[in-house]
């Protein structure tokens, strides 16, 4: 179920990492080796009384096998000039669950930024140690926190016991670069967020040079890749504007000949709609004569009316009922009905009419 009040932590410094992690695999391995000629890890563990030493690179294993006698720093650096490698390994004291516990703990938020010295404040409460008896890290562990909490792995181990492994291995003519604890080990391919259980007197002192050279490749790096991408769109931008500018130079000269068509286009249209309705209305005279030769000479017609494709006439007959069908016969005429009823004047005697035709169109009339 999502937790929509849950606090979102933007860490800017493990983005960077991250971004210049990712950025490294775009510089050539040669290159890198140039500027960092360190070749995998020497991973020495105490067990008992003896050290056990493996080679580890490209994720593999390599045991070594070093003598337990007074000459085991003579030995070593025999297998170093025989194999080029180990002397171009970075060295890692791992200490086994005999030497060192964990123990995860819950710590407020506050504490995020001073974890080291929170804990050494309370360390007595959380271990059975005092601080000036071992030494310790602190590392952030990732998932979901309490609201207001965080939780933390707490790496420990005596004073004594490091200093006699630290002491052992010196005899061997080995530096360790980091001392870490088996159960809660370091990602060797991210060692800018280790871990380090030595002590800074005690911790290998390490050029910054090949760094800033390697930073700098990567940043170099950036900088053509993004250049790559960018230049591209820039003269395209530069194009486009060019395009533009020209395009807002035709597009006034657009506008006046689209308003002069629009004038013209209303014109023609009112021009045909006119003449369609023109067309569409016969002449009053063709009327005039049709209905004359349609209608008897006993007929007299009192009134006619012409509008909207409607013709209305009234008047007298001796038979108005055979009107409607002598009116319908003409081609002029349809649609013939009486608009009112027909009555019979008392004096005349004739059949007093009122009736209603449509005109057909003109251009009906032409076609048929």
């Amino acid at each position: 179920m999502l937790k929509l009040d849950s606090t979102i932590d933007l860490e800017l410094k493990q983005f960077f990492r991250w971004w210049t992690r990712e950025l490294g695999f775009l510089v050539p391995e040669k290159i890198k080796q140039l500027v960092n000629n360190r070749q995998g890890f020497i991973i020495v563990r105490p067990k008992g009384d003896r050290l056990e030493i493996t080679y580890l690179h490209n994720g593999q294993i390599e045991p070594l096998e070093i003598p337990e006698n007074g000459a085991r720093g003579l030995t070593f650096q025999r297998l170093c000039e025989k194999d080029e490698r180990l002397s171009k390994a970075n060295i890692i004291l791992r200490l086994t669950g005999q030497d060192a516990i964990q123990k995860e703990l819950n710590l407020p938020v506050a504490a995020k930024d001073n974890l080291y010295q929170v804990v050494a404040y309370e360390l007595d409460r959380y271990t059975p140690f005092k601080t000036e008896q071992v030494y310790f890290a602190v590392k952030p562990l990732a998932g979901e926190n309490e609201p207001g909490q965080i939780r933390v792995m707490l790496i420990l181990t005596t004073r004594q016991l490091l200093n006699g492994h630290y002491d052992d291995i010196k005899a061997m003519g080995l530096s360790p670069l980091i001392a870490d604890y088996e159960g809660s080990p370091n990602n060797l391919d991210q060692l800018y967020d280790s871990y380090n259980l030595l002590p800074e007197r005690l911790r290998l002192k390490t050029s910054k040079i090949p760094r800033l050279i390697h930073s700098s490749l990567i940043t170099l790096t950036c900088l053509l890749l993004v250049a790559v991408i960018a230049m591209p769109v820039w003269f395209e931008y530069q194009t486009v504007n060019a395009l533009q500018l020209k395009t807002s130079a035709l597009e006034k000269d657009a506008k006046k000949v689209r308003a002069l068509q629009s004038g013209i286009d209303a014109e023609i249209d009112e021009t045909r709609q006119l003449i369609a309705e023109k067309s569409d209305t016969p002449k009053i005279i063709d009327m005039l004569n049709t209905l004359s030769s349609l209608i008897k000479d006993d007929t007299w017609l009192t009134y006619a009316q012409y509008s909207d494709g409607h013709l209305q006439i009234q008047g007298e007959s001796p038979a108005a009922s055979t009107l409607i069908a002598v009116l319908e016969a003409s081609e002029m005429f349809v649609n013939a009905r009486f608009a009112s009823p027909v009555t019979q004047d008392m004096i005349s005697k004739l059949e007093r009419f009122q009736i209603t035709v449509d005109v057909a169109k003109a251009g009906k009339n032409q076609s048929e």
